[in-house]
């Protein structure tokens, strides 16, 4: 028998017990007494996928209550239903929960059960958007990571209600009834590997008070906020993404250098009160300035750094980094002007 033959069928038998295997471990896996098994522990409201045994599906069921959880359960999905309460019972025997999603309810604080949310010790992600919620539930589970809470109708957070929750990574507070007094110096205290936190669509007039000091991403859209204190995004040094649109900022409302920040890569200022680009950092890649009042556009004045001092450094020295520039829904006239394009070699997009 040839080399060749040999190694030929050498790997059809590598082949076909691989094969066999997968197929028997996929049979293994959707064995009909698995099946049973699954349906038995099942509630009769809910779909249990055999494919995916650790997924309760109640969603759009009109269940007014939440129904015993099995203990294999890890991912919970009960949104869409007419839930009003959170008690402790249903979740006896669900110690391994890690994903919730409680969106579009009729959740309020008082149909909380004191205790019910917190004794969920490995639950990772909470999802209650869209609820009747009035302040932020407490006290919460100490090992979560998302917590969402949009659209309720949030105007309180409990004072220490964030202190253990040192694994959070992303908050969710857009779209709420948060005013200014809120937000006190140490509410967010505890947070410290927070990375998202989204306050848009409030009724803040101020920037929040004591931001995590790693949170990459702030997002404060649709609010009254009229001035960035001075030296503001000095305790937030690594925030990348900044989203102020729709706010009622004005040239008098930011500091020389308020934006001059070179963690900022993406720095939305759309649908404000500004007649002037503010200045930048050369580490900007993305700043959106639409729906302003500003007339007429400076390149040598805006550039964040000189341009003799840009042509000595060359193409590959310390040029400025922008590549995305929304000017449009402003009173700027076209063509854009020469000295635009001779800052920022870098540009590859300019809406005007």
């Amino acid at each position: 028998m040839t080399p060749n033959i040999c190694t030929s069928l050498l790997l059809l038998f590598l082949v076909n017990s691989v094969w066999t295997r997968t197929v028997r471990q996929v049979y293994d896996e959707l064995d009909p007494e698995h099946w049973s098994h699954y349906t038995s522990e099942c509630p009769r409201e809910c779909f249990c996928p055999p494919s995916f045994p650790n997924a309760l599906y109640c969603d759009n069921k009109g269940l007014k209550e939440i129904p015993p959880i099995p203990a294999r359960i890890w991912y919970l999905y009960l949104q869409n239903n007419l839930i009003e309460t959170i008690s402790e019972k249903p979740f006896v025997n669900a110690t391994h929960l890690r994903w919730i999603n409680l969106n579009k309810n009729k959740i309020t604080n008082g149909g909380i059960e004191s205790g019910a949310l917190s004794k969920l010790k490995r639950l990772l992600y909470l999802f209650l958007e869209d609820n009747e919620l009035e302040e932020v539930p407490a006290p919460l589970p100490v090992g979560l990571e998302q917590l969402r809470l949009a659209r309720n109708k949030i105007s309180k957070i409990p004072e220490g209600v964030f202190s253990n929750l040192e694994n959070l990574t992303m908050l969710d507070l857009h779209q709420n009834s948060l005013l200014d007094s809120a937000l006190q110096s140490d509410t967010f205290q505890g947070l410290n590997n927070l990375m998202q936190l989204n306050i848009a669509k409030n009724s803040l007039k101020k920037m929040p008070l004591s931001i995590p000091a790693n949170t990459l991403q702030l997002f404060l859209d649709n609010n009254s906020i009229e001035v960035i204190p001075e030296n503001y995004f000095s305790a937030i040094p690594k925030v990348t993404f900044l989203r102020l649109n729709y706010n009622k900022l004005s040239d008098d409302g930011i500091p020389p250098n308020g934006f001059n920040v070179s963690s900022i890569l993406d720095l939305q200022l759309s649908h404000n009160q500004l007649t002037k680009i503010p200045p930048i950092n050369a580490h900007l890649e993305h700043l959106h300035l639409d729906h302003n009042r500003i007339k007429s556009v400076n390149g040598t004045q805006i550039c964040p750094v000189s341009i003799a001092i840009e042509e000595d450094y060359g193409f590959y020295g310390n040029i400025p980094r922008l590549r995305y520039l929304r000017l449009d829904g402003n009173e700027i006239q076209p063509p854009i002007p020469l000295d635009i394009m001779i800052c920022f070699r870098l540009l590859q997009a300019v809406v005007i």
